[in-house]
């Protein structure tokens, strides 16, 4: 149903969450302000996704050039890296996206008007927003939807505030490359920064403090590992940092595995919700450690006021964020909407590629599931025997007595395409049978799935070439 052509609604952000709750909502009727304190467009575009896969794009051609499993056959040479004509090329797609994505957009919808300013609730029905231009306006609004995004987290390493260290904002914007890099994180973002950095010729050291990428299956952290050690970039797991220092322009680290120091130091420990500001806590909005509290229909602990994306609870990928911004314009104009998680995929897009969807085998444990396990090694892949490139495993886990899928982790190259065939095949309830049984073009990553699936019941091995 369409809203009242009456309805005001305040949006606070622009990123991904915020566009699509003001976009779906200016299509259901609504009038919209929307407030953004920064640049429009949020993190996805600015800062994180875009400039960060271009990066780690132009590393892996860089990477292609140095060493390639056919350097028999087509000869390979060190390429030349100018750093500071790639940023030039990074920040211009960047800009082209964002006028294309964000601000055309919003310059075309007669239904938004944006304020550029910092927006602090009054109420549960008044906003204040400093402007940047100076000055103050009041906001009266019927709904408000909160998609303020999060920022890189600052860890409590003694000595760390004092120093000019990077976070994943300021590393994409780097100018040179460093000589020598130290990463202290283990997870998504600090491990395709990493990665980049290092086939860019940066000599690079991932500071784990368990181990790589500690919330996945395990199977995934190690085979990630493994590539890492292959492209000669140094993980210290169970490594901690106790003091940072910035003397003579050297980064000297304190950590248990000793004295470590390098000319740059890239801190990517987390984010943390840009909450903060918006007294939250005045009007009755509950947080946990700044992130604010969603219930199914995406609305917070104050009637009318919604939030989505990166400064509430949920995951942390822009595709979750953009969902559950439109779903919550569609609650806030007199719809009914959820934001179903349960098939939900997450990517790192390092080389191999890692991708996830559905539940680990110790979730599946954890919630009770008989389960069945196969890992399948790309080896009996065959796009990855014909790409000479086996390294990673596709596994699926599925239970017991009726064969349903329940989820599936890949370390491969594409695993970020073919992951979403498995989204589907767990949407839609397929058994691991049907997933054997259908068709899948040969000589595909995505063939993985079906090899994978036939594994519960046959040996792999010996099957012919594109055995049905």
């Amino acid at each position: 149903m369409n809203s009242d052509n009456n309805l005001h609604i305040a949006v606070i952000g622009s990123g991904g969450a915020a566009m699509a709750a003001a976009l779906k909502a200016a299509e259901r009727g609504a009038r919209i302000t929307l407030i953004e304190r920064g640049i429009i467009g949020g993190t996805c575009v600015n800062t994180g996704c875009v400039p960060s896969k271009i990066m780690s794009r132009a590393a892996h051609i860089a990477h292609l050039r140095t060493e390639s499993p056919f350097d028999g056959g087509v000869s390979a040479q060190i390429p030349k890296v100018d750093r500071a004509n790639l940023l030039q090329q990074q920040q211009t797609r960047v800009e082209e996206l964002r006028d294309a994505k964000y601000e055309g957009i919003l310059r075309d919808q007669t239904a938004i008007t944006v304020l550029n300013g910092e927006a602090r609730f009054v109420d549960a029905n008044n906003l204040v927003v400093q402007l940047n231009e100076g000055g103050e306006q009041n906001v009266h609004f019927d709904r408000a939807f909160i998609g303020t995004g999060a920022r890189p987290a600052e860890p409590s390493i003694p000595g760390l505030a004092e120093t000019p260290y990077l976070t994943s904002t300021s590393a994409l914007a780097l100018i040179t490359v460093p000589e020598r890099l130290i990463v202290i994180g283990a997870g998504f973002v600090a491990l395709e920064l990493a990665q980049a950095f290092a086939r860019l010729d940066s000599k690079v050291t991932v500071l784990a403090r368990s181990r790589l990428l500690s919330g996945e299956e395990p199977a995934i952290g190690e085979a990630i590992e493994a590539a890492f050690r292959r492209e000669g970039i140094e993980v210290l797991k169970q490594t901690q940092a106790s003091r940072v220092d910035y003397t003579d322009n050297e980064f000297v680290i304190e950590t248990n595995a000793g004295t470590l120091r390098a000319d740059q130091l890239l801190v990517a420990t987390g984010r943390i919700p840009n909450t903060e500001n918006l007294n939250l806590a005045g009007i009755g909005v509950e947080t946990s450690r700044g992130a604010i509290q969603v219930d199914g229909q995406l609305q917070t602990t104050v009637p009318g006021v919604y939030a989505a994306g990166d400064c509430t609870d949920q995951p942390q990928f822009v595709y979750v964020a953009a969902a559950g911004g439109s779903r919550a314009a569609v609650n806030m104009t007199g719809g009914e909407a959820t934001l179903d998680l349960s098939a939900m995929p997450g990517v790192m897009f390092t080389d191999p590629q890692v991708a996830t969807v559905g539940l680990t085998e110790a979730e599946a444990l954890k919630q009770g599931y008989n389960v069945d396990t196969r890992l399948l090694d790309l080896e009996n892949v065959p796009r990855a025997l014909v790409n000479f490139d086996t390294h990673g495993f596709i596994k699926m886990v599925a239970e017991r007595d009726s064969g349903r899928l329940l989820g599936v982790q890949a370390v491969a190259g594409g695993a970020s395409e073919l992951i979403q065939t498995a989204v589907i095949a767990l949407r839609s309830r397929m058994t691991v049978q049907d997933i054997g049984d259908e068709l899948f073009p040969y000589l595909t990553m995505v063939e993985g799935l079906k090899l994978c699936a036939q594994t519960f019941t046959k040996d792999v091995k010996q099957l012919s070439c594109c055995a049905g």
